[in-house]
């Protein structure tokens, strides 16, 4: 008796073999295996390079790094010896009685076209003493400490407060012999003196001058600021009652203005002058504070 076929209808699903189909050849399978090669072989090289760059990053990371060169300066006006000022300092340094110390802002340290090297260039070394800092305690520095303690001590800082350096020592009854400036810009100059009660000690005093600056290649607030140089040499000429003075130590500034000029630096106009001609391109600060005072730049009143 015959096994009885499996009963299957036209709609039933016929089972398909998991291996290759019959109208697969040998040589179809070899060719999908080849289709699939080059991919897998582009992948591996971008993991190669990916893996060259990681390590070639890592061994510029390993190479020491050699420090950047620094043009020669020269010892004494601290400039670059291919534009030395010296010819036009004096050939030895001024004779003066009065001791000056500049207050120095540590950001003004860096700064290329500085002024105090030039004025230091000009003075005797015990007469003319640098003070770096933002902040000075009697802890921290002694000897500033007892010199703004000195009766004979002044301080140079414009304010409703400050005398009249002129009027002061025809009035005072004890000769100046020391006078302290302090270096950075305005906001750098008001921060290092209402945060240190020390330079509040000595006398505070003003120049009451209508000169403007000769330091052209800054930007300064009003017509009438003056460098830390322009300040030291109007200061020492009327404490030293000699106007050979301040022409001696505004000679270097104005040679080193010349040069930056003629090698392409332009002439700054203050912050003022802008104002009020309408030059000024920069937008009007938000700040209440600073907006006055530039209200106060463009009406003239003093600050």
């Amino acid at each position: 008796m015959e096994p009885q076929k499996e009963a299957r209808t036209p709609g039933d699903p016929v089972a398909r073999s998991s291996g290759p189909s019959r109208s697969q050849t040998p040589k179809d399978e070899e060719r999908r295996e080849g289709d699939t090669a080059p991919a897998e072989a582009s992948l591996d090289a971008e993991a190669d390079g990916a893996l060259a760059d990681s390590a070639f990053a890592d061994a510029l990371w390993e190479l020491p790094v050699e420090p950047a060169e620094r043009r020669p300066e020269c010892s004494r006006c601290s400039r670059p010896q291919k534009v030395c000022l010296c010819p036009f300092l004096p050939l030895h340094p001024l004779h003066i009685s009065t001791h000056l110390y500049i207050i120095q802002h540590p950001a003004e340290e860096s700064k290329v076209l500085r002024t105090v090297p030039l004025l230091a260039a000009c003075l005797p070394q015990d007469k003319c003493k640098v003070k770096i800092g933002r902040r000075f305690s009697e802890e921290r520095d002694p000897e500033l400490s007892a010199v703004c303690r000195k009766s004979d001590t002044l301080i140079l800082y414009p304010g409703a407060e400050a005398a009249n350096l002129e009027e002061f020592i025809l009035e005072s009854p004890i000769y100046p012999s020391t006078i302290l400036i302090i270096d950075g810009t305005w906001s750098q100059a008001k921060d290092i003196f209402y945060k240190n009660s020390l330079f509040r000690l000595p006398k505070q005093v003003q120049l009451k001058t209508s000169i403007s600056s000769q330091y052209v290649i800054r930007t300064q607030p009003t017509n009438r600021c003056l460098s830390t140089l322009e300040c030291a040499a109007a200061a020492l000429s009327i404490l030293e009652k000699n106007n050979y003075i301040q022409e001696t130590l505004l000679r270097p500034l104005q040679a080193l203005c010349s040069f930056q000029l003629q090698h392409g630096a332009q002439i700054r106009l203050s912050k003022e002058h802008l104002l009020k001609n309408g030059l000024y391109l920069k937008p009007m600060p938000k700040n209440k504070r600073k907006l006055r005072k530039m209200e106060l730049l463009m009406n003239s009143v003093k600050i």
